[in-house]
C-alpha cells in the first residue's frame, strides 16, 4: 500500500492510499481521485518524506544535532501557538462544523426556499434546516429578511460525516 500526501488547486491537503504509484496516477489522470474537502479533481502529488523502517537503530543526539533539534522545537511552538490557524486545522474546524450542521438539522433538499418562507411567515414551527438552493434564490430569501446562510458542503458526504 502506498501513502500519498495529496493537495487539490485550492490547497486542501489529504491523504490518499493506493497500492502503486502506479494506481494513483492511472485513476488520477481519469479524475477518479477527489479531495474529500471540495470535491476538486485536479489533484497533485505533494512531496513527502519517505518512512524507513531501521528496527533498533536508535542513536543517541550528538551535541550539535541536539541544539539544532531544540531550536527547530522552539520555531514549531511559537508557530503553532500563533492566533491564526494553520490551514489543517482550519480544515479540522470547518469539517467539525459540518458534522455540527449535519446532525443538528433536518435535510429537506430542494424544499429549503419553500420552507425557510414558511417558517418566517409563521405557516409552520420554526426548526433548523438545511438543503439547496440557487445564488439567486439566496439573494432572494435574504431580501425578505429570511436569515439564510450558504455553507460549502465537501462533495464527498453521502451521508454522516466518520
Amino acid at each position: 500500500m502506498k501513502v500519498l500526501d495529496l493537495q487539490c488547486q485550492h490547497h486542501h491537503s489529504f491523504e490518499g492510499w493506493f497500492g502503486s504509484e502506479d494506481d494513483f496516477q492511472s485513476q488520477n489522470v481519469r479524475f477518479l481521485v477527489e479531495c474529500p474537502f471540495c470535491g476538486d479533481h485536479h489533484i497533485t502529488k505533494m512531496l513527502s518524506a519517505p518512512r524507513l523502517n531501521l528496527s533498533g537503530a536508535s542513536q543517541p543526539l550528538s551535541d550539535s544535532s541536539h541544539s539544532e533539534q531544540t531550536s527547530s522545537d522552539a520555531v514549531a511552538t511559537t508557530s503553532s501557538s500563533s492566533a491564526a490557524l494553520m490551514p489543517v486545522e482550519a480544515q479540522q474546524a470547518w469539517m467539525h462544523m459540518v458534522q455540527h450542521v449535519l446532525s443538528n438539522t433536518e435535510d429537506v433538499g430542494g424544499q429549503f426556499a419553500e420552507e425557510a418562507r414558511k417558517m418566517h411567515y409563521g405557516e409552520t414551527p420554526e426548526r433548523a434546516i438545511r438543503g439547496q438552493v440557487s445564488r439567486e434564490e439566496t439573494s432572494a430569501l435574504l431580501e425578505e429578511g429570511i436569515q439564510v446562510m450558504p455553507l460549502p458542503m465537501p462533495a464527498a458526504i453521502k451521508g454522516p460525516v466518520q
